[in-house]
C-alpha cells in the first residue's frame, strides 16, 4: 500500500492578497491556508461580518492569542475544539484532501466505498485496464492478507500433501491469472475474464475527501474498532498525510 497526498485546502491568489497584512506573520507562526478557511466558515456562522473579510478582521485575534480554555494552541485552537466537541461540523466539511491511493486490494475497495458522504472516488477499471500476462500491465497485483503472511501453521491433507497457507494463497492467485490468461486466449473479453480475478487483486484510486468525512471514516475504521487489517493501516495513513499539512488536525483524530 502506497498513500500520497496529491492536494489539500489551499487560499486563493485572490483570498490571500486581502489578508497577507497580517497572514504572513501568522502563517510564519505555524497558521495554516486550512485553518484559514475553517476560521472563516465557523465565524461566518456566528460573527456579523463578510466571510471574505473574517480572517483580516479577526485573525490575530484568533491566531496570535493563546487559548483561553486551558488547554494547548491559541484562541484558534480553542474555537476549533469547541466546534468539534460541539459536533458543529459542517464547518469542517470546506476542507478536503485527495490522495493517490496505490496497490490496495479490492476488498478494501469494496469497504471503502462504502463512504460514500463527502467522498469522491477515480478507480482503475478492470474492465478497460487488460491484467494479461502479457499485457502492458504484466499481470494483476495482488495483496496478501496479513493472517496469511504471519501463519506458520501446516496441514495434511487426505492426499498426504502439507499444505502451508502462503503457498496456498500464492497458489490460488497463479490459477487465477491462468485462467484469466487462458479465458483472453479464448476470445473472452477483457470486461467479462476479470470476473476469475480475487478481491485480492490490487488496484489504484484517487480520492477525495472533505475532513468531516475523514474524521468519521477514522473513527469507524482505526485500529482497534474492528476493522480489517489493510483498512485500519489505510486509515492511518491517511491520517498521517493530513496531520503533516494540517498539524492542528491531530486532535481531532485522536478524539474520535
Amino acid at each position: 500500500m502506497d498513500v500520497k497526498l496529491l492536494a489539500h485546502t489551499a487560499l486563493s491568489d485572490e483570498f490571500y492578497e486581502r489578508i497577507s497584512r497580517i497572514w504572513d506573520d501568522l502563517s510564519y507562526n505555524g497558521s495554516t491556508d486550512g485553518q484559514a478557511v475553517a476560521l472563516s466558515a465557523i465565524r461566518t456562522c456566528y460573527s456579523p461580518g463578510k466571510p471574505s473579510e473574517i480572517v483580516a478582521k479577526e485573525g490575530a485575534r484568533y491566531f496570535g492569542s493563546k487559548a483561553t480554555d486551558g488547554e494547548s494552541g491559541t484562541e484558534a485552537d480553542r474555537l476549533f475544539r469547541m466546534i468539534f466537541r460541539s459536533k458543529h461540523l459542517s464547518t469542517l466539511e470546506h476542507l478536503t484532501y485527495t490522495f493517490a491511493v496505490e496497490g490496495v486490494s479490492r476488498a478494501l475497495l469494496a469497504q471503502l466505498t462504502r463512504h460514500r458522504v463527502g467522498f469522491s472516488f477515480s478507480v482503475q477499471s478492470q474492465r478497460y485496464v487488460k491484467f494479461g500476462s502479457g499485457d502492458k500491465s504484466g499481470g494483476f497485483d495482488y495483496v496478501t492478507p496479513e493472517s496469511v503472511s504471519a501463519s506458520d501453521k501446516t496441514l495434511m491433507g487426505d492426499d498426504l500433501e502439507v499444505y502451508d497457507a502462503n503457498e496456498l494463497f500464492a497458489k490460488a492467485m497463479d490459477d487465477a491469472q491462468s485462467n484469466y490468461d487462458m479465458l483472453r486466449k479464448l476470445g473472452v473479453p477483457a470486461e467479462d475474464a476479470r470476473a476469475v480475478l480475487p478481491n485480492a487483486a490490487a488496484c489504484n484510486l484517487v480520492m477525495t475527501v472533505n475532513l468531516r468525512s475523514l474524521l468519521d471514516f477514522y473513527a469507524k475504521r482505526q485500529k482497534g474498532r474492528g476493522g480489517q487489517h489493510e483498512i485500519t493501516q489505510l486509515s492511518e495513513e491517511l491520517r498521517k498525510s493530513v496531520v503533516a499539512v494540517e498539524p492542528w488536525t491531530d486532535q481531532f483524530f485522536a478524539e474520535v
